[in-house]
């Protein structure tokens, strides 16, 4: 019988092939096969689509979602191989920005004087350069600038914030969740043992949280974005299946404190085993708007199983220990 594995590896979608191969599989990339498929990827009308919108504006790298800081991190939530000239002018156009003076002053980062070791940054910001720029083979040496920024700026609890309220004194796990993944994959990639100290401690926030809870047990709800229990893709932020990823990544899936959260995604399989888009964050559009990308996502809703949530989910699974047969 069919199982939803087989159905991605023959995905009309190149992307989905490849990283089926890649990821479930374990194919080698320096394969006859997998190169063909990796110059597929390369050359599909989607990738291409958000490599040449990223130039349309580039004076706005943040454009959500076209700009290109977004154009880097959909590339990489696709699983595009890299090996593309164009993608190392998109981060060009990315280190610009974020490497510019004025990134380390109002509006972008807001210091309060009463609060010297809180300093307001959105550190998902770096985070997203580093783990993008990393997946999608652009090391650089700049990179080592975000992931001291990352150590400097960390607050005391462990995480980051981008609240300007004074009274704002604990981290945001919004903002913690990309910056840690960003660490992660430097770490991982460098051994930068100072890095390697801000993703222990960020790391510790998370677990102390059971990824997602309060205290008393319920459900974090950040003010901004949706329910962290709602699997969100390809714009993402805080949600079960991000969070778990990161664990994934930093190998703390046999931490007893994660099992709640993989308990939560293991209820969201569909009928035919796979897992969901639950929120749709970018609309597919051609011209610039907000919340837009230039690619397609393939199927939404809680219902229908989405290839690309569906491999990453796959993948922590079967990190976290979980090999049930699939439909």
């Amino acid at each position: 019988m069919e199982t939803v594995i087989d159905r991605l590896r023959t995905w009309d979608d190149p992307t989905v092939r490849y990283q089926a191969r890649l990821v479930l599989d374990g194919a080698e990339p320096d394969t006859t096969e997998m190169r063909a498929l990796a110059d597929q990827v390369r050359s599909s009308p989607d990738c291409c689509a958000v490599i040449d919108g990223s130039f349309v504006d580039p004076r706005h790298p943040y454009r959500k979602w076209q700009g290109a800081h977004w154009a880097l991190v959909q590339l990489a939530e696709r699983g595009h191989p890299g090996g593309d000239p164009r993608l190392q002018q998109v981060q060009e156009i990315v280190f610009a920005w974020i490497l510019s003076p004025a990134f380390l002053k109002p509006n972008w980062t807001v210091s309060i004087e009463e609060q010297p070791d809180r300093v307001r940054r959105c550190a998902s910001m770096e985070g997203n350069v580093l783990w993008a720029s990393l997946q999608l083979g652009l090391m650089d040496e700049r990179l080592q600038t975000l992931a001291d920024r990352l150590g400097t700026l960390q607050w005391p609890d462990g995480g980051w914030n981008c609240d300007v309220r004074p009274q704002a004194r604990h981290s945001s796990l919004v903002e913690t969740v990309l910056g840690l993944r960003g660490l992660s994959a430097w770490v991982q990639a460098t051994g930068d043992e100072t890095a390697a100290q801000t993703l222990e401690r960020g790391l510790e926030l998370l677990l102390s949280h059971h990824l997602l809870f309060h205290r008393d047990g319920a459900l974090i709800v950040p003010n901004w974005g949706p329910r962290p229990d709602k699997i969100g893709f390809p714009i993402r932020f805080l949600d079960v299946l991000l969070v778990l990823e990161l664990m994934a990544d930093a190998d703390c899936l046999d931490d007893p404190r994660c099992d709640r959260a993989i308990d939560l995604l293991l209820s969201k399989r569909t009928t035919d085993g796979g897992f969901p888009m639950e929120v749709r964050r970018a609309k597919t559009a051609t011209e610039i708007c907000s919340n837009c990308s230039f690619a397609q996502w393939g199927p939404g809703g809680k219902t229908r199983t989405n290839p690309w949530v569906t491999i990453r989910a796959e993948r922590v699974l079967r990190a976290a220990g979980h090999r049930e047969q699939t439909r």
